[in-house]
């Protein structure tokens, strides 16, 4: 028991020290932060030129392996606008928290972080650089996601219809996911030095008013998501049989909410989800492909939190996440990090890149999100699983199958 906790926690156990030992170095040694900002730095990089290949690999290896799935024909469509509008709306949901209950910045954090902010380019331009770039090599900047995203989509469907003769480039980029995939696995291992000599180096040069800055949010979030769950998913199931769907859901629950807190897995509890939802009433041919794609690529939690770490983000550089345009593009990053990256391993980390090229702010922002990112995680996993159930009760309302 005590070697699985560990397993399982102990990424946000050891992250958790680093930031510890890293806050009472800032505190009581405020001198000595300005030779830590340098190992913090070094992990960031590290972390931003992995991220930029694992997302073409990834994004090209998932769209080139959708063929096998066309035969599922309207399940795999309704199940697709299902997740869409689960995560639009759990994200809208969090909009709506954040600007009633805003968080007040450091007086002095705006300044120190926003020293490295780059020039707006004209609006005209900055259409242009969302979707292409000039330049081959241009597309692997963390300045240019989104035109590799754009990239990578069309390499990935141009795979599918090259039919044997480009099987050889798919399996490269299968092999190329996995081996980046597993190069970041390595990376993160260094989590805990890295963001805790960049937390060393935030207190000491902000001060330690900058732990209530990170208590309100993480607060916010817990409380969102817990609304959400009870509250959302009642509706959800209610939606899908009435009253009765309400009673299924809240009787057969009990058991992947418990396997996600103490897993922290949505793999793990996959299994046990794909159950629930068949004693629910969940046809098995919709269970068995909705909750384990949905494992993949719907994410109720993450859509939250990415709400919640981007007005983070906007709230240390001091600007205004409210303005129509930056909220769209917010749910735009949210839809792609809850989707898209969400099978990748530590993949909330693309989010932050993408952030960064859309917004165009400084990295200087990451340490404080990956940290939000990475202490929510026990109740963003319960939400990411269980979310997949309500979406199977879903699909199973507009699709109907004959029972295997």
């Amino acid at each position: 028991m005590k070697s699985s906790f560990w397993n399982n926690y102990s990424n946000i156990i050891l992250l958790l020290i680093g930031i510890f030992i890293g806050s009472l170095v800032g505190i009581f040694a405020p001198d000595f932060v300005t030779y830590l900002k340098p190992i913090g730095d070094i992990f960031l990089n590290l972390l931003f030129v992995t991220v930029i290949p694992l997302v073409f690999f990834a994004i090209v290896s998932a769209i080139s392996g959708i063929e096998q799935q066309n035969q599922l024909g309207k399940i795999i469509a309704t199940m697709v606008l299902t997740f869409l509008c689960f995560i639009l709306i759990s994200a809208t949901f969090c909009i709506i928290l954040v600007y009633f209950f805003p968080t007040e910045t450091p007086k002095n954090i705006s300044e120190a972080i926003s020293e490295n902010i780059q020039n707006s380019a004209s609006i005209n331009d900055q259409i242009v650089g969302f979707f292409t770039v000039s330049e081959f090599y241009h597309l692997f900047s963390r300045q240019n996601m989104l035109a590799l995203l754009v990239f990578s989509f069309l390499v990935g469907i141009s795979i599918r219809k090259s039919g044997e003769t480009g099987k050889a480039f798919q399996n490269f980029i299968l092999s190329g996911n996995e081996v980046m995939k597993q190069l970041l696995l390595l990376i993160m291992k260094v989590a805990p030095v890295g963001l805790g000599a960049y937390f060393a180096y935030q207190v000491g040069t902000i001060g330690p008013q900058l732990f209530g800055f990170y208590a309100k949010p993480l607060g916010l979030y817990y409380i969102a998501g817990t609304i959400y769950f009870i509250v959302f998913f009642s509706l959800y199931a209610f939606v899908w049989k009435g009253r009765t769907g309400i009673k299924a859901f809240w009787k057969e629950s009990l058991l992947p909410t418990a396997t996600a807190i103490s897993t922290c897995s949505s793999l793990a509890t996959m299994p046990v989800a794909i159950e629930s939802a068949k004693r629910m009433g969940v046809p098995a041919s919709i269970a068995n492909v909705v909750i384990p794609i949905g494992t993949t690529i719907h994410k109720n939690g993450s859509s939250i939190s990415s709400i919640i770490k981007i007005y983070v983000a906007f709230q240390l550089l001091g600007w205004n996440f409210f303005e129509p345009m930056n909220l769209i593009m917010a749910l735009g990053i949210t839809v792609f990090v809850s989707a898209v990256a969400g099978g990748i391993p530590n993949g909330g980390y693309i989010g932050e890149m993408l952030m960064i090229s859309v917004y165009k702010i400084p990295p200087d922002v990451v340490p404080a999100v990956i940290i939000i990112g990475t202490l929510v995680d026990p109740l963003a996993t319960v939400l990411n699983s269980v979310g997949n159930i309500l979406a199977s009760m879903m699909v199973s309302k507009f699709v109907k199958v004959e029972p295997l």
